[in-house]
């Protein structure tokens, strides 16, 4: 019988596409490793509060240089030709303690560990064998806090027409990531609304891959949106199926906010071009005390159609209630704080 690189048998129990992949990357990762390879730890912006934090991180294979280059231009491929480390022993150096956590089959560490770290901004310390250490910026959510932000990304934040597979392979894969589009308006939204409400927590939810990551943190940086953490999903096949379900992935991610953070109202911030509407609609009837308000970008005829979307009214802005809960919708930042900014939202 085979053996996994940490010396276990195959679970049987495994999705065909999962074992496949699992036989890909033990050749692949073998075949780097004779060639001079070592890991490295990229490290992702996590979150918590005083006494715990998650802790998310990947370790993949790379050729080490001794002169790094500079890159001026990254093309989205370059995210997704890096081998995992599986089953690497990852240390978590956080507040005077210290905690122990393996990476799984695709590399990722997503753990949540003990430790005492001040409201604001901090950080913890990541090593595994090979590696130079890093360190992953953790947002540390004040409990007094009992506002906050979770906006969607592709076609929110930036104009990517995701559900439209060839022009979203486009987008991920082949397109520079200077040549992305911001919405408009959109930044100046989020700057304002974490001015009113200083402190406030802001998360970027996607269902695009951790791949990304890096890419989509220097867009939000050059486009000047507040710092916060990306929550991603991993585009590969799962135990039980070939992909993982990105609506399934919202749904989980809005509820562990919820279960986190019970004492936070959040303003939910998506397009209609997608299923966001569907979700937050979902997720505010299940958790009314969670949700204080609705905000929709309103796609243009033109966008909504490439994105596979019934265009929607032409008006500039409007609120409605739905759910028990007040809508907003506009086709851009402004549009959004024209209606927000007199509300008790705000």
């Amino acid at each position: 019988m085979s053996l996994t690189p940490a010396g276990r048998p195959p679970d049987a129990r495994l999705h065909r596409a999962a074992r496949i992949e699992d036989a890909v990357h033990e050749v692949v990762e073998r075949r780097l490793r004779q060639r001079g390879w070592r890991p490295v730890i990229t490290a992702y912006t996590g979150y918590g509060a005083p006494g715990w934090a998650r802790v998310m991180a990947r370790v993949v294979l790379t050729r080490r240089s001794p002169t790094p280059k500079r890159r001026e231009k990254v093309r989205g491929w370059r995210s997704f030709t890096s081998s995992p480390v599986n089953n690497a022993l990852v240390r978590i150096e956080i507040g005077g303690q210290v905690h122990e956590t393996r990476t799984d089959r695709s590399g990722y560490v997503d753990t949540r560990v003990r430790g005492d770290l001040a409201p604001g901004w901090g950080c913890v310390r990541l090593l595994t064998e090979g590696a130079e250490p890093v360190e992953a910026p953790i947002r540390v959510v004040d409990p007094a806090m009992k506002f906050g932000l979770v906006s969607d990304i592709d076609d929110t934040v930036m104009v990517t027409a995701l559900p439209r597979p060839l022009l979203a392979a486009w987008n991920t894969f082949v397109l520079d990531e200077h040549a992305r589009t911001a919405v408009p308006g959109m930044a100046v939204l989020y700057e304002r609304l974490v001015t009113a409400n200083p402190g406030a927590p802001v998360f970027y939810l996607s269902t695009g891959a951790w791949n990304v990551a890096p890419t989509l943190n220097r867009f939000l940086s050059r486009h000047l949106y507040p710092a916060g953490p990306l929550l991603l999903t991993d585009w590969g096949p799962t135990p039980d199926r070939w992909f993982r379900s990105g609506q399934e992935h919202k749904r989980n991610t809005l509820a562990r906010l919820s279960a986190e953070f019970p004492d936070i109202r959040w303003l939910l911030i998506g397009d209609d071009g997608q299923h966001d509407q569907e979700i937050y609609s979902e997720f505010a009837q299940a958790h009314p005390d969670s949700v204080a308000a609705v905000a929709i970008r309103r796609l243009s005829p033109t966008q909504a159609v490439l994105a596979g979307a019934i265009p929607g009214p032409t008006s500039d802005a409007e609120a409605v209630g739905s759910g028990g809960k007040t809508w907003f919708s506009a086709p851009d930042g402004a549009g959004l704080w024209s209606l927000l900014r007199d509300t008790h939202v705000v």
